[in-house]
């Protein structure tokens, strides 16, 4: 009796998802093992232990081999060693670099150096992530940063070019590498509410807004470095505040507009002159080199901390913002709408997005 036989031989690289995250999130091969059974896969595939273990340290095997290509998203796609179709592809390089939310907190805005690199110990102790899982996302940030920072051209376009990420991740990179390069503080027990989507949100305000690549294209690192000369005209702002009878006029159209429509419309009169203040002179600092890292200390303290302590709502605040950004239009004295306009737009963007009611 003649038994058939249907063989089919191919050399597609397999990839189990689940394996790569156990991988990525830095489990060794025991660990992900006895992850892997206790996800209750036995009695799924009917395979024996040993076929896990052996199955489970194949894939190590190939995502370590992988690894130096994923370095260079290019070299991965144009390789001819690993048959992966593109859609896989595209799936190992996004997962290789994206990054755990409370990981990207405890170092966004920090030098990325062996100082740095040195503290993942803790960081690792403080957020329950892995070691292994921490120096990668660390050493992935260290790598685009150093691409990226003399590039011309758009810093998400220069990330997406060269790293093959989605757009969303991109951007998220661009975040990264543009608050590594200014040194934002972002540690600050106060500063600790704020996610990093929203200093995401605020960076992408800030690139767009205030860099040099914000009006001149052709320039080198034109998203990387806030605009020197734009950060030194900011202290012609201070007229708002240094002549009496433009800050009583700007109060009184302030005023006069909100009048009926903010809800802490006794509040904002009398704090008015604080909160303008306050506004004003952190555009005036902006071109010293510890006024911008303290950028986000300073929005707290001085405007949305004494904004709650007077139970503004986001709403108070938007409302205010506007007419304080547009009421300035009207003072026939004041000669800086332009600059004015640049500075406030992202201001006011910011402070909305960090206003948690």
């Amino acid at each position: 009796m003649t038994n058939d036989l249907d063989i089919f031989v191919g050399n597609t690289t397999l990839i189990d998802e689940e394996v790569y995250q156990l991988w990525l999130d830095g489990y060794s091969v025991s660990d992900a093992v006895s992850l892997r059974l206790r996800s209750g896969i036995l009695e799924q595939t009917g395979a024996t232990v040993d076929v896990l273990q052996s199955d489970t340290m194949d894939h190590y095997r190939t995502f370590h081999m992988l690894e130096r290509l994923l370095h260079t998203p290019s070299k991965l796609i144009h390789q001819l060693h690993f048959q992966i179709p593109p859609s896989r592809q595209a799936m190992l390089i996004e997962r290789y670099y994206a990054f755990d939310e409370a990981f990207v907190r405890e170092v966004l805005g920090k030098k990325l150096s062996k100082g740095t690199k040195k503290d993942l110990d803790d960081v690792s102790s403080k957020t329950g992530i892995t070691l292994k899982s921490c120096r990668r996302q660390f050493d992935n940030f260290k790598r685009v940063f150093k691409v990226v920072e003399e590039m011309r051209g758009s810093l998400v376009e220069n990330i997406q070019q060269h790293f093959l990420l989605s757009d969303r991740l991109a951007r998220d990179y661009a975040a990264i590498v543009f608050f590594a390069n200014s040194r934002f503080e972002t540690g600050k027990k106060k500063l600790q509410f704020l996610t990093f989507e929203d200093f995401a949100y605020c960076a992408e305000q800030m690139i767009q807004n205030w860099t040099l690549g914000a009006v001149d294209s052709n320039v080198d690192d034109m998203d990387v470095d806030l605009d020197k000369e734009f950060l030194q005209e900011l202290k012609e702002l201070k007229v708002l505040i240094a002549d009496k009878d433009l800050l009583d006029l700007h109060k009184s159209l302030v005023c006069t507009s909100l009048r009926g429509k903010i809800s802490v419309y006794n509040e904002m009169e009398a704090n008015f002159k604080n909160l303008s203040r306050a506004l004003v002179n952190m555009a005036s600092k902006l071109i010293h080199t510890k006024d911008v890292r303290d950028f986000f200390i300073d929005l707290v303290e001085k405007f949305i901390e004494p904004c709650k302590s007077d139970k503004w709502t986001l709403n108070d605040v938007r409302l205010f913002l506007t007419q304080y950004t547009t009421s300035a239009h009207t003072l026939d004295a004041f000669r800086h709408q332009a600059l004015w306009d640049r500075y406030m737009s992202t201001i006011k963007s910011c402070l909305l997005k960090m206003y948690h009611d």
